[in-house]
C-alpha cells in the first residue's frame, strides 16, 4: 500500500481559521491570503481525509460531524507545535504566542487596561479575548483561560483556581434618584424601578439583600428593564432606568466618575466566587501563566 502524502500545516491552519471564523472570507483576512487560497486548502484537506469537513451554503459555513472531530485534533496538533516552539524560545526570551481568554462581559472590561499593560510589556504575546456572559464549552472551543463567576459544575478536564469572591451592592444613577428619590429602607425598593438579570435558564435572578439580621432573596415587583448581559446591566443603570444589584468591582469606575450612587450600602452581601479554568493534562504555557497571574493579582487588589 503506497504511503499517504504528507499534509501541509498551512492547509490545517486554513481549516482551523475557517472553522473559527465560520467564513472563508474572514479566514482569508485572518491568514493574510486570498479567499480562493483558503478554499483550495480546505479542499486539499478534505481530499486527503476522504470526507467533507464543512457544509457550505450561500449564507453560512458550518462544520460537519467529521469536521467537528477533526477540529479538536487540528487545534491540539497546532497548539502542540506552537507550544513546543514557544517552550524553546522561552529559554532565552519572554513569553510568546496567542492566549485565548473567555471572560464575563462587564467584569472582563474592568481588566482590559491591565491586559493592555501585559501586551505592552510582552509584545510577543497576543491576547484573543471574548467578553460574553454565555457559558462556552472551554474544552471544545479551545480556550486557554476561562473566567467564570458563580458555582462551577464538575470540571474534570480543567484545572480550577479560585481568584476572589465578589461583593454585590445596589446602585442607581444620580438622575434616577433625583427623579424618584433615594430609598431609605428595603421596603422602599418595592416602589422603585428595578433593572434585573435574566439567567441562562430563563429565570430572573433575584437580589440577595441583608436587613441586618439575615440575608434573603428579594424579587422587585416592578421591572424597568430585563437584560441577559452583565455589561447591559451596568449600562442600563448608568442611563437611569432604575436600581440594579451590581458587583461592587464593576460599579467602582462609575462610582468614582459620579455616574452611579450607592443605594442602601448596609444591604450589601457577599456575591459569587470567581474562578479561573485552565485545560489540565499538560504544563501551563508561560504565556497563559503570565495572564492568569496578572488577573489573580488584580482581582485580589479589587476585592481587598
Amino acid at each position: 500500500m503506497p504511503d499517504r502524502p504528507i499534509l501541509g500545516l498551512q492547509d490545517m491552519e486554513a481549516f482551523v481559521a475557517v472553522a473559527e471564523s465560520a467564513s472563508f472570507t474572514r479566514a482569508a483576512q485572518r491568514l493574510g491570503t486570498g479567499k480562493s487560497n483558503a478554499g483550495k486548502a480546505v479542499q486539499r484537506l478534505e481530499a486527503h481525509l476522504g470526507t467533507r469537513l464543512f457544509q457550505r451554503t450561500t449564507r453560512a459555513v458550518r462544520l460537519t460531524e467529521d469536521g467537528e472531530t477533526y477540529l479538536k485534533a487540528a487545534r491540539a496538533a497546532l497548539e502542540g507545535l506552537s507550544d513546543a516552539e514557544n517552550a524553546l524560545a522561552a529559554r532565552r526570551t519572554e513569553p510568546a504566542g496567542r492566549v485565548r481568554i473567555d471572560m464575563p462581559s462587564a467584569f472582563g472590561r474592568l481588566f482590559l487596561p491591565a491586559l493592555e499593560d501585559v501586551r505592552r510589556s510582552h509584545p510577543k504575546v497576543t491576547l484573543d479575548i471574548s467578553l460574553s456572559d454565555k457559558h462556552s464549552d472551554a474544552i471544545a472551543e479551545g480556550w486557554d483561560l476561562v473566567i467564570r463567576i458563580g458555582q462551577l459544575p464538575e470540571q474534570g478536564e480543567m484545572m480550577v483556581r479560585k481568584l476572589c469572591t465578589l461583593r454585590n451592592g445596589l446602585y442607581a444613577s444620580p438622575q434616577y434618584l433625583e427623579r424618584r428619590g433615594m430609598p431609605t429602607s428595603i421596603e422602599d425598593l418595592e416602589n422603585r424601578d428595578a433593572i434585573v438579570f435574566r439567567q441562562a435558564a430563563g429565570t430572573i435572578r433575584p437580589w440577595t439583600l441583608d436587613d441586618g439580621s439575615r440575608q434573603f432573596d428579594f424579587l422587585p415587583p416592578t421591572f424597568a428593564v430585563i437584560v441577559s448581559d452583565g455589561q447591559a446591566l451596568v449600562d442600563a443603570t448608568v442611563e437611569g432606568f432604575g436600581i440594579a444589584q451590581i458587583c461592587n468591582q464593576s460599579a467602582q469606575p462609575h462610582l468614582r466618575a459620579q455616574r452611579l450612587v450607592r443605594v442602601l450600602p448596609e444591604a450589601d452581601v457577599e456575591g459569587f466566587p470567581v474562578h479561573a479554568l485552565v485545560p489540565s493534562g499538560r504544563d501551563m504555557p508561560k504565556k497563559t501563566r503570565l495572564v492568569l497571574d496578572t488577573l489573580a493579582h488584580l482581582m485580589k487588589q479589587a476585592t481587598s
